[in-house]
């Protein structure tokens, strides 16, 4: 989009990105967020665990994914939104324990980061890193991917582990102003938005294991979805601006921590 590609409507899973259509091009409103209900956030996810059938290691929660002899499988957060994610939740999962603080998180993040095997570029690539090449012990992944690995593997050959506590993984929305004005689209690209957000719009969601915000359509699949404590972005680490420049711009805490891993 930056460098030119036209799109109606863009979707993200993280905000910060779609702020970067506004501060480097103004493509969309400074307040693109304000437009559709919920922060113009239709669906939600979340990270978990999936491992593999058996659960040999006895994975339950986040300190046992830094126990010796266990190997992660998680996409590198410089290149990935599911790594910024899995990133994200381990560090808040660090900060929310008793006497939690900056040092603490940097230290078990750090040990997490020295079990990954493999740092793929992307969250597919980390899937078939863990499910095709058979590398590591656990995946850190989205729920909805969760799924979909189990589905295109089989579900016979993994197990989902779910933690105590993760992140809420929003995914933003937003009709490209420039664009839709420019080709005429603005009503159809709307309506196809606010689609996301009827009651058809969030079954669907739900049926491909994403969380609706419909509360209670999330009630009604909530076999599918089990509770777990959620943190937002916001709360841990003010906002995703804010996450990017301490943790994940050059130089950040991510590339302190792994070096030093390393």
């Amino acid at each position: 989009m930056l460098d030119g590609l036209e799109a109606d409507v863009v979707t993200m899973n993280q905000r910060l990105d779609l702020d970067l259509l506004y501060e480097k091009r103004q493509l969309i409103p400074k307040d693109w967020s304000s437009r559709l209900p919920f922060n113009s956030v239709p669906y939600t996810s979340t990270i978990l665990f999936l491992v593999r059938k058996g659960n040999p290691k006895g994975i339950q929660d986040w300190p046992d994914l830094i126990k010796p002899g266990v190997s992660v499988v998680v996409p590198n957060p410089k290149t990935s939104g599911n790594g910024r994610y899995s990133y994200l939740a381990a560090w808040g999962y660090a900060m929310k324990q008793p006497g939690g603080n900056q040092a603490s998180a940097a230290e078990f993040v750090g040990k997490l980061f020295a079990a990954v095997p493999v740092l793929d570029a992307g969250g597919r690539a980390a899937t078939t890193t863990f499910a095709q090449r058979q590398i590591g012990d656990v995946l850190l992944t989205f729920e909805n991917e969760v799924e979909l690995v189990r589905k295109e593997f089989g579900a016979g050959l993994f197990e989902v582990v779910v933690p105590s506590i993760s992140v809420l993984a929003e995914a933003p929305v937003v009709w490209v102003d420039q664009v839709v004005n420019k080709r005429g689209t603005a009503r159809v690209a709307q309506a196809y938005l606010n689609y996301l957000f009827s009651d058809a719009g969030q079954e669907l969601a739900a049926k491909h294991y994403f969380r609706p915000q419909n509360k209670e359509i999330l009630a009604r699949y909530r076999q599918q979805f089990q509770p777990l404590e959620l943190f937002t972005i916001d709360q841990v680490f003010g906002s995703w601006a804010e996450a990017q420049k301490v943790h994940f711009q050059e130089g950040g805490l991510y590339d302190q921590i792994y070096r030093k891993g390393k």
